[in-house]
């Protein structure tokens, strides 16, 4: 920090635009009005002070003394007025102690301040008026050390700074330095009005005069303590310091800013630097921003949001070669695995600025410059690329058809255009479902001899299967295969997924069975699940057998759910007689049975009459221990079997009686 203000010392800079801060500002206002008819809040945005009153003229009237027992009584009913939120008692209890030789005690008026600031409704600009009027004048006229407490001042400059009222902030920020007290804490104050007036050259330059007094005060402050709590912190500083470089434009003011911080004790950081940058670039002094660069060296600073500022400030003042030279410089000397040179922001600056100004063919020399310095690095990903950068930020801004003119333009100069500057543009057309502009795109990569990574083959295979084109995406899929890309599973998974909300089960089952021999690609149990599920869903019931047949033979392991399906699809059908085969299948293989597996079985093996089978499930769910509800069977049986008789049934089939019987017993059927 040092050495950076004996370099200003050393090489006087000429004043640049500095904004000059003349005392019939709107935000000054010359003299405060009596608290008795307060008035400088005007309905405009910019209020425009009053006329000066007569100088002083309710200071010459001789003041009421008051017995201290009538002073004592008038604070009680201001406080009680205040409690009871009775503003207009208050205010009057407050303008009698005025008037009289005892003002208010400080817990009195903090309790009216806070109270008047925090008016809400339509007494709100009133309460504002009244409360700044009171301050303004214990301020000025109170015996006491610290006449208005820290807390009721902080209500009224955040209130204040809530309404946008610039004026009477600045304004009772100037009594505070008037009245010859000790400051309050700087956030008590400051922080509230650099909000206020961050965003207003005019508000912002008066503000920066009262910042310069208070500081004075910090340094000429003898008590360390003291000093410490009405300093502001880094962050104020930082945002003064900005105001001066980003709003005001002022070299002058800026390095004051800077001298002020080190007096103070305050030490400057990145984002210090960073706005200084930001000045330099903007106002063409090429020597401070060569000191800045040799003083960030030797903190060992990193230069990452100093090359930002630079690029912000170069592009402010239209300075189109110098933002090319620091791009150029920033990609040679970054070091792969630190991320992006600059961030998206950057780029959608440089990229709006460059557009604006009818400057693409400058922007694809960038590129090219960048691609040739980035193909001697160590391999990046393709989002680190300074091509990625900028087409991606135009792709953003959503100048889609600049992007595609930036690679027309580099082709036209003859140079190799990267993959990364490509992907941008191609996966914005498949978000708009401008298939015919990416296939023209892809055509173009291909002839470039170029290869889609796996991220742009699946926006386009998204894009494909949102626009039902299912061929599309299967061709595109394969291509995928034949170029051996390593991740094909986001891409199978966005067919699949597709397919599934399409209820297109046979498209499913097919392109299942192509790529189930692909190792790249986890087919699971749940893939198959799916297929059968669609199938039997759409009522496809010998499709959803033979896939769980093709499932079964390629040793995929059915589970619960692929026999739930497919005992769902045949009770819709009422083929029951396929459930029964089904059933003896999965008990000859062990399966470990859950009750949902259990219910799905006995259910519809008495709807079907196959009453031998469902004895065999009741003995599987004693095993396995698991509950069943008598009710709901006997419902299917009275349903389907409420005219079977037993006697006709014993002369046809014994087996099948005894069965019936041992199930009616069981749930209850013969009682």
């Amino acid at each position: 920090m040092r050495a950076l203000l004996r370099l200003r010392r050393r090489l006087p800079l000429p004043l640049t635009a500095r904004l000059s801060f003349s005392s019939s500002e709107p935000h000054e206002i010359p003299t405060i009005y009596s608290f008795l008819q307060p008035s400088i809040f005007a309905p405009r945005p910019r209020p425009q002070p009053p006329p000066p009153p007569p100088p002083a003229a309710h200071d010459t009237a001789p003041r009421k003394t008051l017995p201290v027992a009538d002073a004592e009584a008038l604070e009680s009913d201001l406080l009680a007025a205040v409690a009871e939120d009775r503003t207009d008692d208050a205010w009057l209890a407050f303008k009698s102690l005025a008037a009289s030789s005892r003002p208010p005690s400080p817990p009195a008026a903090a309790a009216l301040i806070s109270h008047l600031a925090g008016a809400g409704g339509a007494h709100h600009r009133l309460g504002l008026k009244r409360a700044f009027a009171a301050a303004v004048f214990l301020l000025e006229k109170s015996p006491h050390a610290a006449p208005v407490p820290e807390p009721a001042l902080g209500a009224l400059f955040s209130a204040l700074a809530a309404a946008g009222s610039a004026a009477p902030a600045l304004a009772l920020a100037r009594a505070m330095l008037r009245c010859g007290r000790r400051l309050p804490a700087f956030p008590v104050w400051g922080h509230p009005l650099i909000e206020l007036t961050r965003d207003d050259a005019g508000a912002f330059a008066a503000f920066l005069k009262v910042f310069d007094e208070a500081c004075k005060l910090v340094v000429g402050e003898k008590a360390l303590a003291e000093a410490a709590a009405m300093r502001p912190d880094l962050a104020a500083c930082n945002a003064v310091l900005a105001g001066c470089c980003r709003r005001l434009g002022s070299v002058a003011d800026a390095e004051r800013v800077l001298e002020t911080m080190s007096a103070i004790g305050v030490s400057p950081d990145v984002e210090s630097f960073g706005s200084l940058a930001f000045l330099y670039a903007w106002r063409g002094v090429s020597s401070r921003v060569d000191e800045l660069d040799t003083l960030l060296d030797a903190l060992g600073f990193s230069k990452k949001g100093f090359f930002k500022n630079l690029v912000s400030g170069y592009l402010k003042s239209s300075n189109f070669e110098s933002v090319s030279s620091l791009i150029l410089r920033a990609v040679k000397e970054h070091r792969v695995g630190y991320g992006n040179v600059f961030d998206q922001e950057s780029y959608s600056e440089v990229a709006q600025c460059f557009v604006d100004h009818a400057r693409i063919r400058e922007l694809a020399q960038l590129i090219i410059q960048a691609q040739e310095i980035e193909l001697t690095q160590q391999p990046m990903s393709v989002e680190d690329s300074v091509g990625f950068g900028i087409v991606n930020a135009c792709v953003e801004l959503g100048l889609l058809n600049k992007a595609h003119s930036i690679l027309d333009e580099m082709t036209a100069q003859g140079a190799s255009v990267g993959l990364g500057v490509y992907s941008s543009i191609l996966k914005a057309y498949c978000k708009e479902q401008k298939t015919a502009e990416a296939a023209q795109l892809v055509a173009e990569i291909s002839a470039a001899g170029l290869q889609l990574d796996a991220g742009s083959y699946d926006a386009l295979i998204d894009a494909s299967m949102t626009a039902h084109d299912f061929p599309s995406a299967f061709a595109l899929f394969k291509d995928m295969r034949e170029a051996r890309l390593p991740e094909l599973r986001s891409s199978y998974l966005t067919i699949m997924t597709g397919l599934t909300e399409n209820n297109r089960p046979g498209l499913m089952a097919s392109f299942l069975d192509s790529v189930v021999d692909d190792p790249r690609i986890e087919i699971a149990t749940h893939d198959w699940n799916s297929i059968i599920h669609a199938f039997c869903k759409v009522g496809r019931l010998e499709d959803a057998r033979r896939t769980y047949r093709r499932m079964v033979f390629l040793r995929f392991e059915p589970n619960n759910q692929t026999y739930l399906s497919l005992i769902n699809g045949y009770v819709s059908a009422e083929k029951y007689f396929n459930v029964l085969i089904l059933w003896t299948e999965v008990r000859r293989k062990g399966t470990e049975f859950n009750h949902e597996l259990i219910d799905a079985f006995l259910y519809a093996l008495v709807k079907g009459g196959f009453f031998d089978m469902a004895m065999q499930v009741i003995d599987k769910a004693q095993e396995f221990k698991i509950f069943l509800d008598k009710w709901r069977y006997k419902q299917a049986f009275m349903e389907t079997h409420k005219k079977l008789k037993v006697a006709k049934l014993r002369k046809r089939n014994f087996r099948k009686m005894e069965a019936l019987i041992a199930f009616k017993n069981w749930a209850g059927l013969n009682t």
